[in-house]
């Protein structure tokens, strides 16, 4: 829908290519996705994977999307060590290609297609605490100028996107979207306090409102993980009629 010039996905384009403009030009792009579960973790290995369209009842040009950026081999195969010496056992996927939670932010942001690219999957276990350890171990990555995003939303209910709104669901999504700004930006907050408010992330308020399934969420866990400290700039945006938050480390 960002691609397609939807209307209620302006501020989301724009605030991405803003944070592009800000961010040094990355040697490579790290995403972990929302769209891809596994039982143990796995890592694009190709150096040239297709595009998976992996959404379904869009308009025909949605599936002509290209976004032809190559590869890393190489960076996957280290992703993958990395992960085994925190005991975190990983698999290269060398035929599996790039699902629409890489190439749409990626072709807002990288119109140009030009940067190696991997994906690292979710765990099928949706298990907070494993998604932060994730993260914690790819902060030992030695890879000059790597940018990892974690493509996923802050609000996640499909079946409210398309419901008329009304003063209860607003406080639930304003609610839960304060405590996620808070528990990510705030240094008032030890990294004790702020690893245990994400590892149960289900209590804070309306939590199951705005993720009734939680693997939208998971990759903010993963790129906190990787910080392990209070980020250094939040967006807070209107999506699809919701609020929607970004944040930057």
């Amino acid at each position: 829908m960002p691609l397609l010039g939807d209307p209620s996905h302006r501020e989301m384009v724009s605030t991405l290519q803003q944070i592009a403009k800000e961010l040094d030009r990355p040697a490579a792009i790290l995403v972990i996705s929302a769209h891809w579960e596994a039982a143990t973790a796995s890592i694009t290995a190709g150096s040239q994977p297709e595009l998976i369209y992996d959404y379904y009842g869009f308009p025909d040009e949605s599936y002509d999307i290209q976004y032809p950026c190559p590869g890393e081999p190489a960076l996957a195969t280290q992703v993958q060590a990395v992960l085994a010496r925190h005991d975190i056992k990983a698999s290269l996927e060398s035929r599996r290609g790039f699902d629409h939670g890489l190439f749409v932010p990626l072709k807002i942001m990288y119109p140009q297609a030009d940067i190696p690219c991997i994906q690292l999957s979710l765990l099928a276990s949706l298990d907070p605490a494993a998604h932060i350890r994730l993260g914690m171990a790819l902060a030992e990555l030695e890879y000059e100028n790597l940018l990892i995003v974690g493509s996923g939303f802050s609000f996640h209910n499909l079946k409210a996107f398309f419901t008329p709104a009304n003063e209860q669901a607003q406080i639930g999504n304003t609610a839960f979207e304060d405590w996620l700004i808070e528990t990510c930006s705030s240094h008032d907050l030890s990294e004790a306090q702020r690893t245990q408010r994400l590892e149960h992330w289900f209590d804070a308020p309306h939590a199951r409102y705005c993720h009734p399934r939680e693997e939208h969420l998971l990759p903010l866990l993963v790129c906190y993980g990787v910080a392990q400290a209070a980020c250094r700039q939040y967006y807070r945006l209107h999506i699809l009629n919701k609020q929607a938050s970004m944040y930057l480390w």
